[in-house]
């Protein structure tokens, strides 16, 4: 097919319509035009450059932004991307080190690429404009060398939370300067701070106050945000003060089509559906071939790897240069990163296949087309994704290929939840009691504490005290200070609740075994059993060995074409219920779980080509939960059977809806059904925050719940199977009438509300 010249776009648009897949929903977007406001008051050298550069003026958000901050206000930008927000937070600092060059200021990035790619772009306006603003990134990859001279010259310090957790806060005796004269603080990509991580992002930013503080220094924080529910919520959790939100854009936007594209069903009993992962290729293929400027992203590394090469050949078949796209993903070296960057700004490279390490801000100049294989497990990536094709000006496009996995297949027949208004609330637990007792023995490792000293909003006099007989603190003086040998910040990963982590050694080679990845405990029983396959860098291993005293896992390289599921068996014990009423509560809860037999998934088809049985042991973990107990008699015609084949697949549908409206991944949460509930004696449902102590997810499922049940209906309704499928009622409650049956169960639980 061979587009005409100029239309190519709506055109192709049109020929994915005429495929033999559903488009669910087409929407279409207009341009906007801009809006500005008049230049505020700033160092001429500032608004010379960026006038003699063509900017007629700031738009409004990031005139608004600039006036808050300059009044000392905390601020959170949630405007789409492209809308230029870098300016909203590089603006007030400029200006500030312009008007005094003693001004500090650190930007901390999720990812070394987009502290890279901001680098770049902040030394090209200060080179413009004239102003000597000492800028560097402080990171893993910083010259031993370079470290002193940006401690003791760096005006502006770019690097991430990790590096402020570890090399940053407990040496800043060695960042005096820094401290002292610390005007502001930019967190970017706020939304990506959510359940464990945001978690402990908020308590790394407790003891960056603390320290703040100590040297006098009291900086405004800068936030910026994708689109989800809640984000003044969520920044003045992650702050612990007022935040002020800027939410209306003023950039101009090009006119964007979207599409959501469901692939052919091969099986409609099963619901499986003609792989997602080929489909995108195809599409993805067709307008390559057709010169539009396109970038795919899929979840994983793998994925990135057999789209690169399908495309390639795709690309090859048809005449063109098959180097002319590129794959984009953790594991490439930096200068190959900046060069495929460099390629899909000057327009060398035609397209590129990424994970979600393009979806952040790194500048790729502007795509015509974003292919997203799958949806991304949140609304927010998903926009950020289609976000990325398509800049200020001219006709873009995104098309979603959904796949087979019952998410997926909610929105796809549920696109209102798509487009709508965020449904996403990002949900953070700081004073989670396992992450707090670590970051107070980080912040005790930084600096003593003192007796009746607060650490965020919650007291801490019981913790130290426990510390104190732990001989990890030494109390004299009315102070709690440090004593251990060991370095608190060093063993504790952002990424966990807990510091007890399997480590994964490879034994492929023979010799000595190979570091290469490590797995928290809590979630060791469901990964990485025995005969598990384990992914990792874009490979596949076989678990050969697990050593629980030792916490070491050992692995071998395996070539498979399927991945492992494990089920577990269940003890869910009530220990304290938080709020309740007749039906639903939620609660603190002992979740013990016994990994019993594993499931063999075929990765693009999802098929279950065999099992296996696991021997391990009991794990438990306190957590929190939100039950839902069926009141007695809702059916009274119900037989024993009908019931729970309904409770089996509304638990299902709930395990499918909960993430959208808790911004959650899937392995976040494990939703569990008991017939008879020995606490309660009914039949119950548990939606189970899946980190010990929990971080918000169960309370959040509580505050959401006639949402969830509506959302279940809604999934039910959609689906297009006659009595139930993988998708919607989940593989142990399909047939046997499973679809009515659960339509039942939700209409009575929603006439009883």
């Amino acid at each position: 097919m061979l587009l005409e010249k100029g239309k190519n776009l709506p055109q192709f648009l049109d020929w994915v319509e005429s495929l033999s897949g559903e488009v669910t929903a087409r929407r279409f977007f207009p341009a906007r035009e801009p809006q500005f406001a008049p230049w505020p008051e700033l160092d001429g050298r500032l608004k010379d450059y960026f006038v003699a550069s063509g900017m007629k003026g700031l738009f409004t958000h990031q005139e608004e932004t600039f006036r808050l901050a300059r009044a000392g206000k905390n601020v959170v930008v949630v405007t789409p991307t492209a809308s230029g927000k870098t300016l909203c937070y590089t603006l007030p600092v400029l200006e500030s080190i312009a008007r005094d060059e003693a001004s500090r200021a650190l930007f901390l990035f999720p990812t070394k690429a987009l502290s890279q790619d901001q680098l770049a772009s902040l030394y090209e306006t200060v080179t413009g404009c004239g102003i000597d603003v000492k800028t560097f990134t402080y990171d893993g990859d910083t010259p031993p060398a370079a470290r002193s001279k940006i401690r003791a010259a760096g005006q502006v310090v770019i690097t991430n939370p990790d590096m402020l957790h570890t090399a940053i806060l407990p040496h800043h005796t060695k960042w005096i300067k820094l401290f002292e004269n610390l005007r502001t603080v930019v967190i970017d990509e706020l939304h990506s701070y959510r359940g464990i991580f945001g978690s402990h992002m908020a308590n790394v930013l407790r003891r960056l106050k603390r320290i703040c503080a100590f040297y006098g220094s009291d900086p405004t924080f800068i936030c910026t945000s994708a689109t989800i529910a809640n984000p003044q919520e969520l920044a003045e959790g992650l702050l612990g003060e007022p935040v002020e939100i800027v939410a209306r854009s003023g950039a101009p936007l090009g006119e964007r089509q979207v599409l959501l594209y469901n692939p052919p069903v091969v099986n409609r009993q099963l619901g499986i559906r003609r792989s997602s992962l080929l489909e995108t290729s195809r599409i993805a293929g067709e307008a390559l071939a057709n010169g539009i400027s396109t970038i795919v992203f899929t979840r994983s590394r793998i994925n990135v790897e057999l789209l690169l090469t399908y495309l390639r050949r795709e690309l090859a078949r048809r005449g063109i240069a098959p180097d002319r796209i590129a794959g984009y993903r953790g594991g490439y070296l930096p200068n190959e990163r900046r060069a495929i960057e460099r390629g899909l700004r000057s327009g060398e490279l035609l397209g590129v296949v990424s994970t979600n390490a393009l979806e952040l801000g790194v500048d790729i100049g502007s795509l015509e087309l974003a292919v997203l294989h799958g949806y991304p497990g949140s609304i927010a990536s998903a926009r950020q994704q289609m976000g990325r094709a398509g800049r200020r000006q001219g006709l873009s496009a995104a098309v979603l290929v959904a796949s087979s996995l019952p998410l997926d297949q909610y929105l796809a027949y549920q696109p209102d939840t798509f487009f709508g208004g965020s449904p996403e609330r990002a949900r953070i637990s700081p004073d989670n009691l396992y992450i707090l007792v670590n970051h107070v023995k980080c912040g005790a490792f930084e600096l003593p504490f003192c007796e009746g000293e607060p650490f965020g909003k919650r007291e801490t006099e019981e913790i130290l005290t426990y510390l104190e007989q732990q001989e990890v603190l030494h109390r004299a003086g009315g102070r709690y200070h440090w004593q251990a040998d060991s370095f608190p910040a060093e063993r504790l990963s952002l990424r966990s609740a807990t510091s007890e982590n399997y480590v994964i050694l490879d034994v492929t080679e023979t010799g000595r075994p190979v570091v290469i990845g490590e797995v928290d405990r809590p979630s060791a029983p469901m990964l990485i059993h025995p005969e598990a396959i384990y992914f990792h860098g874009g490979k596949s291993y076989q678990v050969m060995e697990l050593d629980s005293e030792g916490m070491r896992c050992y692995v071998k390289e395996v070539d498979v074409d399927y991945y492992t599921d494990a089920d577990l068996a269940v003890r869910l014990e009530v220990i304290d219920e938080f709020e309740s009423d007749p039906d639903w509560g939620w609660g603190e809860v002992l979740l013990a779980a016994r990994p019993t037999v594993y499931k063999k998934i075929r990765l693009n088809t999802h098929e279950n080509v065999g099992y296996g049985h696991i021997h391990l042991g009991e794990e438990q973990m306190h957590t929190t939960a939100c039950r839902l107990c069926l009141p007695e008699g809702l059916i009274p015609a119900w037989k024993e059977d009908e019931k729970s084949t309904a409770l089996t697949g509304l638990a299902h549908l709930l395990r499918i809806t909960a993430p959208l409206y808790l911004m959650c991944d899937r392995g976040d949460i494990q939703v569990h059904s008991l017939v008879k509930d020995p606490h309660f004696g009914r039949p119950t449902i548990y939606v189970v925050d899946n980190f010990p102590g929990g971080v918000g997810l169960a309370e959040g499922a509580w505050q959401a719940r006639e949402t969830l049940l509506d959302s279940a209906r809604e999934a039910l309704r959609a689906c297009p199977c006659d009595d139930g499928c993988p998708a919607c009622v989940g593989v142990l409650a399909r047939g046997l009438g499973a679809k009515t049956a659960t339509g039942q169960l939700i209409d009575a639980l929603k006439a009883q509300r």
